[in-house]
């Protein structure tokens, strides 16, 4: 018998019992459309992740006080003094003998303040920034615009709104320029309004107010190390190319490590970043995320293997006398065997099909849910939830068949 003869057989099989096959593959749907879904919304998740860390800004390192040890206390703590960043610190990156593969840099005090509007107060995100901050975070004004060097060297009281503190401000006024507000009772005037970023890994960028470094370090906030040097949250610097961001990063390195006089022995009392080291981090997160909820997924694949092998043993023994007659008429063992694998085999990639085009579904409902997400079904998981469909079919598929293909034809013959 071959394969086409086998198939055939097998459909008017099924056929002659449609609910029974439509409740056993129901488990075999569920679980490919299941791994389909999660494995497109993983994709779209991966994708909206690796967007958002490249808007902002390209070839960009990021430099933070402290290391991991001395924030949890660990032994591997520095020893320097506070493993504070400083503005001397950022202006040393730009030194071209030292960093010649640093193109610019920005900086960034950050804090929580009250912000106030006639009464209405809104408690926010408060950066304190270079002018070059700007063009490094590749930013937007949707109105007015950006504070200058000048601005900066004066420590002016200007401020550039994000959308939403506009919003919570102004809901009648969505370009608020030249209006006053209080930030911890301290007046700015409004000279640009920013626009909408959304929220990303860095926190809601439409939720925060800009002002000058320099304001915020000598008229809003206590940002001083020991030593009475102006401290900073964050280093921004550019590589000039992304092939040098390498290079960029040691050299930052080899700058903080002599200024902050960090023995060779003892760990950096700062940390630098790349996009790159960023964005592999949380993919091999995501990724696993991904893998783990898919895998959970499939179990719902073994329990439809296990409901397929249930009703394949029913088979064999609602045609014992079948597989008895076609015996003593010359049927071969492996015709048997064949018969009802292919049978198996059938069952699971029908019901997989069906688990395709419902995953196709869920991917579109998970895209219409969470706007930001785009959900695409992949060749690789059609690839993928066909494969498993096959294998699930011939794996629970194989004891049923050689019970079959066992049977003795005389024994068959008299069965009831």
């Amino acid at each position: 018998m071959n394969l086409w003869e086998s198939s055939r057989i097998a459909l008017q099989a099924l056929a002659a019992n449609k609910l029974r096959a439509a409740l056993t593959m129901l488990g075999i749907i569920i679980g490919v459309g299941a791994v389909i879904t999660l494995m497109s919304s993983g994709s779209a998740v991966e994708r909206y992740v690796t967007d958002q860390f490249r808007s902002i800004g390209s070839n960009l390192l990021f430099v933070m006080p402290g290391n991991f040890d001395s924030q949890r206390g660990g032994p591997g703590a520095s020893s320097s003094e506070s493993g504070a960043l400083t503005n001397a610190d950022a202006a040393s990156l730009l030194d071209p003998m030292l960093a010649p593969d640093v193109l610019a840099i920005g900086a960034e005090l950050s804090r929580a303040a009250n912000l106030n509007y006639r009464g209405e107060s809104v408690l926010t995100s408060v950066s304190g920034v270079t002018p070059g901050y700007f063009g490094l975070r590749s930013l937007q004004v949707a109105g007015g615009r950006f504070f200058d060097d000048n601005e900066q060297v004066a420590a002016s009281r200007v401020a550039v709104l994000g959308p939403q503190v506009v919003e919570d401000l102004f809901p009648e006024n969505s370009i608020p320029l030249g209006e006053t507000i209080r930030i911890e009772d301290v007046p700015f005037r409004v000279i640009g309004v920013m626009e909408s970023r959304g929220g990303s890994s860095f926190g809601n960028e439409d939720n925060v107010v800009y002002i000058p470094l320099s304001t915020a370090q000598t008229r809003m906030f206590s940002a001083r190390d020991r030593s009475g040097e102006f401290t900073l949250s964050v280093i921004y610097a550019q590589a000039i190319a992304e092939a040098r961001s390498d290079a960029a990063e040691r050299q930052i390195r080899a700058i903080l490590r002599e200024r902050h006089d960090i023995p060779e022995d003892e760990e950096n009392d700062f940390m630098v970043m790349s996009q790159a080291d960023i964005l592999a981090s949380a993919g091999s997160v995501l990724s696993a995320l991904t893998v783990f909820l898919a895998a959970i997924a499939a179990i719902s694949l073994l329990v439809g293997g296990i409901g397929i092998m249930n009703i394949m043993l029913v088979s064999v023994t609602e045609r014992t006398r079948e597989i008895g007659l076609r015996k003593a008429v010359g049927a071969r063992r492996r015709d048997i065997l064949l018969q009802f694998l292919v049978e198996s085999v059938v069952l699971s990639v029908t019901g997989g099909a069906a688990g395709i085009v419902l995953g196709g579904l869920g991917a579109q409902l998970v895209g219409a849910l969470a706007s930001d997400l785009k959900p695409t079904l992949t060749a690789d998981a059609v690839l993928l939830a066909t494969g498993f469909s096959v294998l699930v079919g011939l794996f629970f598929g194989i004891y049923p068949a050689s019970r079959a293909a066992a049977l003795n034809p005389i024994d068959a013959l008299r069965y009831e």
